[in-house]
């Protein structure tokens, strides 16, 4: 099929890009908002039901579930991405059987790490920096909450493909179902029913399973895509494919576990040095790592958002749209990044008290963390963004390299190294740091693409010319 007829038929070639990124990222946002959202409204009721040391066990479970997020954005933007490609290229079945090796392989791993979670609970808490105190409650919440892993990994990964597929909207539906049952159960579990940090983990997974069905649901009933059983049979050529263009998102998250792990395990260490104690900072960073999963979902559900324009217009060779698309991309995670540097900046006080109430020490520290090391928050989202940015256009190595920039390249060094000449305050100091540097790597390899296809445009329109003359 011609990338004409191509134009004629799909509205991603034609449509106008704001109605397009608004149509896209809108559910998207949503969708990641409500994402973070299982995280965060776990947190208040926990803060408020339990205590600040719960606050601090969803914190050392956390990085948990950054490996779910990363192996469900593996596979799921890896599908998504070929899957776009491919029918901008005028490959329908192809595409579908990438989409299809994608759930499948979503399934398969999703039941193999929640049972390694449960088969290796304790030793994986000691790792992710565990206090004694902490211990029961990080048990508790953790042991009930990896059964529900498989249907989080199907949903955060399902949800690219069914956007994909055309239905933002039932993409954002199955994500906010299984949140407002959280949120409805989460009071109840934990207030009326007494069941405190297990109560709050039962909730969790009840509103995974239900958007987990949804998802289910979609491709069987709902699809838009010609997809058979057979295609669900995961093929050798199609998981490489996949991992190819999940992989950038899929690090960028394994490097959040990471330097969480690593930062959990400093914060222990250099809190207990300190006024502090171990145990305020590990609650406080648990806090602040909640509240800014909510800018961070924005800016990554933007990029997911326009992950379907980039990809089927790059595919297309519809390269002016690609550049716009970033370009307005771009100045809305600016915008939305300086709303929330405003925030952290004037409110933070008031911010960490809806998560509880805690010491005169705990909101001093909480203060002081969100002021320095959110100091360049107006930047974090072109990263994410821009990483999303090259996966969709098929070039997988850059979108690795920049989604390894701030957490593995510029972060995780400096909160080893700060701490050893400035204390706890070290990791304060390395996070705006980390940011600025990040955000110039990937500005620079941006605009080195947006020329690269700009000279590719004047070069067709070139050839265009030369044909007609002929």
């Amino acid at each position: 099929m011609s990338s004409e007829n191509i134009s004629r038929n799909n509205p991603l070639a034609a449509e106008k890009i704001s109605r397009l990124i608004a149509k896209f990222a809108i559910p998207a946002i949503i969708s990641m908002l409500v994402n973070s959202l299982y995280n965060i409204v776990d947190q208040i009721f926990i803060g408020q039901g339990v205590g600040m040391l719960g606050n601090a066990a969803t914190n050392i479970a956390f990085p948990i579930s950054i490996i779910c997020t990363a192996t469900a954005l593996l596979l799921g933007i890896g599908s998504a991405s070929n899957y776009n490609l491919e029918s901008g290229a005028g490959c329908p079945e192809k595409a579908a059987q990438i989409a299809g090796t994608g759930l499948s392989m979503l399934v398969i791993c999703g039941t193999l790490i929640g049972a390694a979670v449960l088969v290796f609970l304790d030793p994986l808490l000691y790792v992710f920096g565990v206090t004694p105190d902490i211990l029961p409650f990080a048990r508790d919440y953790t042991g009930i909450t990896a059964f529900g892993i498989p249907f989080l990994i199907l949903t955060t990964g399902g949800n690219h493909l069914i956007r994909a597929d055309r239905s933002p909207t039932y993409s954002m539906a199955c994500v906010l179902t299984g949140a407002i049952i959280n949120t409805i159960l989460d009071p109840l579990f934990i207030f009326e029913f007494h069941w405190g940090i297990k109560g709050a983990a039962a909730a969790t997974i009840i509103g995974q399973i239900i958007s987990g069905i949804l998802v289910i649901y979609y491709f069987i009933k709902k699809r838009n895509m010609d997809l058979t059983i057979s295609m669900l049979r995961p093929g050798a050529e199609h998981i490489k494919a996949i991992s190819s263009l999940g992989m950038a998102s899929c690090i960028n998250q394994i490097a959040m576990a990471a330097v969480q792990i690593t930062m959990n395990n400093t914060l222990k260490h250099y809190g207990a040095q300190s006024v502090y104690g171990a145990d305020i900072p590990l609650a406080c960073v648990g806090v602040i790592s909640k509240v800014n999963m909510v800018f961070m979902a924005i800016c990554i559900g933007i990029s997911q958002g326009c992950q379907p324009i980039w990809g089927f217009n790059y595919g297309a060779k519809n390269y002016a749209r690609v550049r716009e698309t970033y370009r307005k991309a771009f100045a809305v995670c600016m915008t939305v990044g300086a709303v929330c540097f405003l925030c952290f900046q004037l409110f933070p006080r008031q911010i960490v008290s809806i998560f509880g109430t805690g010491s005169e020490e705990y909101f001093h520290f909480a203060e002081r963390y969100f002021k320095i090391f959110m100091f360049l928050t107006f930047l974090n989202g072109v990263q994410p963004m821009s990483s999303g940015f090259f996966t969709s256009i098929g070039k997988a190595k850059l979108g690795i390299a920049v989604s390894l920039t701030r957490q593995v390249i510029f972060l995780l060094p400096l909160i080893l190294i700060f701490p050893l000449f400035m204390g706890i305050d070290g990791v304060m100091y390395a996070g705006p740091i980390a940011d600025g540097a990040a955000a110039l790597v990937a500005v620079a390899l941006a605009l080195y693409q947006i020329r690269d296809m700009r000279n590719k445009s004047i070069a067709n329109r070139g050839e265009v010319v030369y044909n007609l003359n002929e």
